[in-house]
């Protein structure tokens, strides 16, 4: 018999669980969250999680609190004899620390990985880790999903003529050629150098976009001046329109107006970042039905390989 599933949100997210919640069928489990006078919190469940599959659904941007209530979370389920603790965490923060590349500094993504599993989680499902080999910082079973599950059925609704799909830099080549193989699309590449983290000194395009419409491709859009820079760029060498799909809208600093701006006539995301200013210029997919659909699998030990498109 399958273990009975209770779902907990965190307070960064909880918009996104309650409609993951209500997509899975399943009431949103309350959880309590005391905070003393200086800045101290504690979470709590309000009801018994022992012997139960439970799903934590946290994002882990900014602030660290956010990653800090989720390992809080993590091990109260396990010192109330949870069965099994998921912790679904739709934006995996620290993604881009996954590696040294440069002296003395520290492998976040991993330390993040240890931490998790240090507070009891025995699984952990996120979307589109910025390095697919996060995964294999995890010793518990990881469900990576991808957003091109939403994106492509929405792109092909555009029904664009003379469709090109583009990868803002060289990283993102491999996401640009599987979907513009599953599209039927070219693909072209934007080089870009940096002097410094977020600074773009010089881009420039590997291909040609003159008279076609355009999508660049990512796993996050940050301050935005990658996609501007790249979206104007294309306009220039002749592109007829440029959209933008991201999976995660981080969107820091003056990201929303530099979109507003910029030669891009739309920017898509989905919801595993609350945003707290909209643009006419954005609009946002949710990824709730998709987490649902995984976690009922999950639960009933079901094969979860048909959600892994790319």
């Amino acid at each position: 018999m399958d273990p009975v599933a209770k779902i907990f949100a965190g307070q960064a997210t909880h918009g996104l669980a309650a409609a993951i919640a209500d997509a899975y069928g399943a009431p949103l489990g309350q959880v309590n969250v005391l905070r003393f006078s200086d800045g101290e919190f504690l979470p709590s469940f309000q009801e018994s999680v022992r012997g139960s599959r439970v799903f934590l659904i946290q994002s882990t941007m900014p602030s660290s609190e956010n990653l800090f209530e989720l390992l809080q979370m993590c091990d109260a389920a396990k010192r109330a004899s949870a069965r099994h603790i998921t912790a679904v965490v739709p934006y995996f923060g620290y993604a881009r620390q996954d590696r040294k590349d440069q002296p003395r500094v520290p492998i976040t993504a991993k330390l993040v990985t240890n931490l998790l599993e240090a507070a009891g989680a025995t699984r952990v499902m996120t979307m589109d880790l910025h390095a697919d080999q996060i995964q294999g910082f995890f010793e518990i079973p990881v469900d990576h999903l991808y957003s091109s599950s939403l994106f492509i059925p929405d792109i092909e609704a555009l029904k664009l003529e003379d469709l090109t799909i583009a990868s803002p830099d060289m990283g993102g080549s491999k996401r640009a050629t599987a979907y513009g193989n599953q599209l039927g699309a070219d693909v072209v590449i934007c080089y870009k150098q940096r002097k410094k983290a977020n600074v773009i000194d010089k881009m420039t395009v590997i291909g040609d976009v003159s008279g076609r419409n355009v999508i660049l491709l990512d796993d996050m859009v940050d301050t935005a001046g990658t996609l501007t820079k790249a979206a104007d760029m294309l306009m220039e060498q002749g592109a007829k329109s440029v959209r933008a799909y991201c999976t995660h809208g981080v969107l820091s600093g003056n990201a929303i107006d530099r979109i507003e701006q910029s030669a891009m006539s739309e920017l898509v995301i989905t919801d595993t970042i609350p945003q707290a200013r909209t643009s006419e210029k954005i609009r946002v997919l949710s990824v709730a039905n998709l987490f649902a659909a995984v976690m009922h699998k999950v639960n009933s030990n079901e094969s979860i390989s048909g959600h892994f498109l790319m």
